[in-house]
């Protein structure tokens, strides 16, 4: 089985499950517990997980906060900010795109029924949004948040984080970004980018485990904690940002994944795009008269495709390869529906229907890659 889903998830590498497993079984002290060597111990390597996650982040360590996954990362980040204004007394504006992930156009909908106004944003063929749009906003109406995923988890196209960084700095105005899809395939050192303030990842799209995330909460200028309410009240875990006794097995595993990430930065990125550029060949040669590449071929995440495969039914393509190929029409958090980001970015039903994603994974090699050449 040739496994090209690593946009859903990815797997476990085999240092992650050997880091992991003595805090399932012997070390099983709570981290928030004191002086006994149990749980001293779990807190040391807690602390020590949140370094190597600083690390891959180019973050201060005490701006990380671990979190169930980039679902409840986006959540308590993007209603945590907006909960400190009230819609009931005054306009308040906030402002995303029509390609983010469910998680957070489904919390942006929330907000929207309590009063915020909200703008989604339009994007062009590769999911991107306009600066001038996102410029004219900000002229006219300024927003106190701005949520950007990073990159697109279907159409792997890039948004101009930079600028848009910039652009909330000089209007300043908090920038959420999903940066779920490009932790450990491309350099995200938050240093370079001062204008976000607020960013969300999960473990488990970098070879770690599922059911832990990032939240990451950036400290304002005077080195002050950004004011967000908690997602979950208690006993104070997190720097107060999210309580609950912390799952040291996987913030281990986490960090393990981390570390791991950031060591092989450059060979994963050299790996993905060597990948690529193979599987894009094999594509040509096999599908050159039914194939169409939805993605941008050069501003994007290294190893995610979107082709369409035309006048072939993509739920009918892939059940035909299951046994073979593994991989996706699009996100697997909206699998029953079809692609909003692809609609959003233009496409039309038969077009939409018709699109599968491919992941790579850097762990994929190329030998595998040649099971193409047999369908």
């Amino acid at each position: 089985m040739l496994y090209l889903d690593n946009s859903a998830t990815t797997q476990m590498l085999p240092e992650v499950k050997d880091a992991m497993i003595p805090f399932l079984l012997e070390e099983y002290g709570n981290p928030s517990s004191k002086y006994y060597p149990q749980a001293t111990h779990a807190k040391e390597e807690v602390d020590r997980a949140r370094k190597h996650v600083a690390n891959l982040l180019g973050c201060d360590a005490q701006e990380i906060v671990f979190t169930s996954g980039a679902t409840e990362s986006n959540n308590m980040l993007i209603k945590g900010i907006v909960d400190h204004h009230d819609p009931r007394t005054k306009h308040v504006h906030i402002v995303t795109s029509k390609v983010e992930h469910p998680s957070v156009l489904e919390t942006f909908k929330y907000l929207q029924s309590k009063g915020f106004v909200v703008t989604y944003l339009d994007v062009d063929q590769f999911g991107r949004i306009q600066l001038e749009d996102l410029q004219e906003l900000f002229r006219n109406d300024p927003p106190v948040l701005c949520s950007i995923m990073w990159g697109n988890n279907e159409l792997g196209s890039l948004q101009p984080i930079k600028k848009i960084s910039e652009l909330c700095i000089q209007y300043q105005c908090h920038l959420h970004t999903d940066a779920t899809q490009v932790i450990g395939k491309m350099e995200t050192d938050l240093s370079q980018f001062p204008g976000i303030t607020l960013l969300s990842c999960s473990a488990h799209k970098f070879n770690g485990p599922k059911g832990i995330g990032v939240a990451v909460i950036k400290k304002d200028k005077n080195g002050l904690p950004t004011l967000i309410t908690p997602l979950l009240h208690g006993g104070g875990q997190e720097f107060d940002y999210r309580s609950g006794t912390l799952a040291v097995h996987n913030i281990v595993g986490l960090g393990k994944a981390a570390e791991l990430a950031h060591e092989r930065l450059k060979n994963n990125i050299k790996q993905l795009l060597v990948l690529e550029d193979k599987l894009n060949s094999l594509l040509r040669e096999k599908f050159s008269s039914v194939l169409q590449f939805n993605h941008d071929q050069v501003d994007k995440i290294p190893g995610i495709l979107s082709i369409q495969f035309k006048g072939i039914n993509n739920e009918i393509l892939l059940k035909n390869i299951a046994s073979e190929i593994a991989a996706s029409t699009g996100s697997a958090c909206s699998s029953t529906k079809p692609s909003h980001v692809l609609a959003a970015s233009g496409y039309n039903n038969e077009e939409v229907r018709s699109t599968i994603r491919f992941s790579l994974s850097p762990y994929t090699s190329l030998t595998e890659l040649e099971i193409f050449k047999q369908l």
